[in-house]
């Protein structure tokens, strides 16, 4: 991968100006701070205990030895830890807002210091108060830096993404991010290399004529993905090359949704997964688990899932009896009201289910389509999917779990969510695809060996 790839997708990207990845580039902070925000003089540090330590107070002290009045906001300064909450992002807005008010010309820029919860709380808030916002990434764990819109769980508990804009400017340091947790670095490996399940129900999509087709978008995450996440062992050693790249990746997700202004570029079913977890408050241990653990364990199952797709000959697809076991909207409606009982997402599931409904006419030709079609969907998928076993074995090599059980999960409980995650977003994917032609809970099954 080259640095050009970071440029070119800079040109398309709606929001982020600047992007430097390296060694000691937090120096740099000051130079794009001056240079990107139209001279601005007073900034405001958004961070926590550990990440304050880590960069927050070097990046303060860059700021004022450049003449820049420096404020700081620490999130749960006695170290209690803090989640992608909206009362966190409240906190943050007013003290942006308070800031603001402090001013002596009334502009304050926020600068993130933090990795994936700093980043997003402090986009929300910056969003919402309609100012741009610079980060100094401390970890090595989320594509969510440079992405449009921000993962926060609502007042009402559910996980959303919130439209807001991505930072002006992001600084990848290597050395601060050597710093980070090592489960941080194997976390971020293991959400970006979702991207290939994720490009797979994106194809899928794209052949059933479910889906919009963004070819820029779709060419940023994937052209350099393969050599992204080529080298496991080198990133959990925090190689230079490899730990580059493998960043450089991350970054690439986030501007083609930037680009495409939709997280499909970068998110498929595993993702889905992931978010119902969330939206439990899942724990394990004691400890909340990795979004990245979490969407790594369900890649490695969709992988799966995706075997048994290609070992079936769609040719010889029974679309009468697909037709006839579809049931109508008022049906599927009840199916959802059902999955969905008694948590705050039953209305969020029956409206994306209602986006991505065909009825049976509507099933029955695509499904035709399918079925006359599919050598050439297959050898597209092919190209696309990486073996289970592969992704099982980068998984281990970078420290990260690949079954339900290791992130406290069961698979049971797993392939009951399997229907969930099929309805809980209208974002057509191989669960949704499984799920007309009849299949999707016995390949589930199949595939957690249940």
């Amino acid at each position: 991968m080259s640095k050009g790839m970071i440029d070119k997708a800079l040109e398309n990207a709606c929001d982020t100006k600047a992007c430097v990845i390296g060694e000691d580039v937090l120096e740099q902070v000051p130079f794009f701070f001056s240079e990107q925000f139209d001279g601005a003089l007073d900034a405001i540090v958004v961070c926590d205990p550990r990440t304050k330590a880590a960069a927050g107070n070097r990046v303060a002290a860059l700021l004022k030895n450049a003449g820049v009045v420096v404020s700081e906001h620490v999130l749960e300064p006695g170290g209690k830890e803090i989640h992608a909450d909206y009362r966190y992002a409240e906190e943050v807005r007013a003290a942006i807002h308070q800031a603001i008010g402090q001013s002596n010309g009334g502009t304050v820029v926020p600068v993130a210091v933090g990795s994936g919860v700093v980043n997003d709380l402090t986009k929300l808030a910056s969003g919402e108060l309609g100012v741009p916002y610079m980060v100094c990434a401390t970890a090595a764990s989320v594509d969510g830096y440079s992405s449009f819109g921000a993962a926060i769980r609502s007042p009402e508990g559910a996980k959303k993404t919130y439209a807001c804009p991505a930072p002006r400017v992001i600084v990848a340091d290597l050395e601060v991010m050597r710093t980070a947790p090592k489960w941080m670095a194997a976390s971020g490996f293991a959400d970006l290399l979702a991207k290939v399940t994720a490009g797979a129900d994106w194809i899928l999509a794209d052949e059933l004529g479910a889906a919009e087709w963004h070819d820029r978008a779709w060419h940023t995450v994937q052209d350099g993905l393969r050599e992204s996440i080529a080298d496991p062992e080198g990133v959990a050693a925090m190689k230079k090359e490899p730990l580059v790249k493998f960043v450089e990746g991350l970054m690439l997700g986030g501007f083609a949704m930037q680009d495409m202004q939709s997280s499909r570029p970068a998110s498929g079913a595993e993702h889905m997964f992931s978010h119902i977890l969330e939206m439990r408050n899942h724990m394990y241990l004691g400890d909340n688990v990795p979004h990245g653990y979490q969407v790594g364990v369900y890649t490695h199952f969709m992988s799966k899932l995706y075997e048994k797709m290609l070992a079936f000959d769609y040719t010889e697809l029974d679309v009468d009896a697909c037709v006839a076991a579809w049931p109508d909207w008022p049906a599927e409606e009840a199916v959802v009201d059902k999955i969905f009982e008694g948590t705050p997402s039953a209305e969020v599931g029956r409206v994306a289910t209602k986006r991505k409904y065909v009825d049976k006419a509507g099933l029955r030709a695509r499904l035709s389509d399918v079925k006359r079609r599919w050598p050439v969907i297959k050898a597209r998928l092919e190209q696309q999917v990486l073996p289970a076993t592969e992704i099982a074995r980068r998984l281990r090599a970078v420290g990260a779990p690949v079954h339900p059980e290791e992130i406290g999960a069961t698979r049971e409980q797993s392939l009951l969510d399997v229907m969930i995650a099929a309805h809980m977003r209208d974002r057509y994917n191989a669960l949704d695809f499984l799920y007309a032609t009849g299949q999707m809970t016995e390949f589930a099954r199949d595939a957690y060996g249940l």
